[in-house]
C-alpha cells in the first residue's frame, strides 16, 4: 500500500484531491492535513510515498513545506507535487527550484494528477 499526504487548507479541494488520488490503479492510503503545520505533525507518524501540497495556506505555506522536506534527510526523498492557483512562470519555477517534482495549476485535470502520481510512485517504488 502506498501512502499519500495531501496538504490543503480548503476542505473541498482536499476532498477533490483525495477522491482523484483514490482512483489510482494501486492501493493507496490517503492522509489529509489542513495546513503546513498539521502536515509537519503527520510526517513523523508514518512514512509517505508522495506529498501533494497547495501553496497558499495559513501558518506554513506550501513552498516553506517543500523547502523543509527537501532540506531534511528524513523526508528529502519523498516526491512532492504542488497543486496551486498560483500559475505564473515565476511561481512554477520557484516551486520546482525548491524541490517539487511537479507543479499543477488549479483547476487541474484529474487524469493529469493521477498520471503524475503514478509516475512518481512508480519511481519511488523502483528506487527502494
Amino acid at each position: 500500500m502506498q501512502r499519500i499526504l495531501i496538504v490543503e487548507d480548503s476542505a473541498t479541494m482536499r476532498s477533490l484531491l483525495a477522491s482523484t488520488l483514490e482512483d489510482l490503479d494501486a492501493a493507496v492510503k490517503i492522509t489529509e492535513a489542513s495546513s503546513g503545520f498539521e502536515a509537519l505533525r503527520c510526517l513523523p507518524r508514518e512514512e509517505y510515498d508522495l506529498v501533494v501540497t497547495d501553496i497558499n495556506m495559513p501558518d506554513i505555506n506550501g513552498l516553506e513545506l517543500v523547502s523543509f522536506l527537501k532540506n531534511n534527510d528524513a523526508y528529502s526523498k519523498i516526491p512532492l507535487v504542488i497543486v496551486s492557483t498560483e500559475g505564473s512562470d515565476r511561481d512554477r519555477e520557484k516551486g520546482l527550484e525548491l524541490g517539487a517534482d511537479a507543479y499543477l495549476v488549479k483547476p487541474f485535470d484529474p487524469e493529469v494528477l493521477r498520471q503524475v502520481a503514478r509516475d512518481l510512485l512508480a519511481d519511488e517504488s523502483g528506487a527502494e
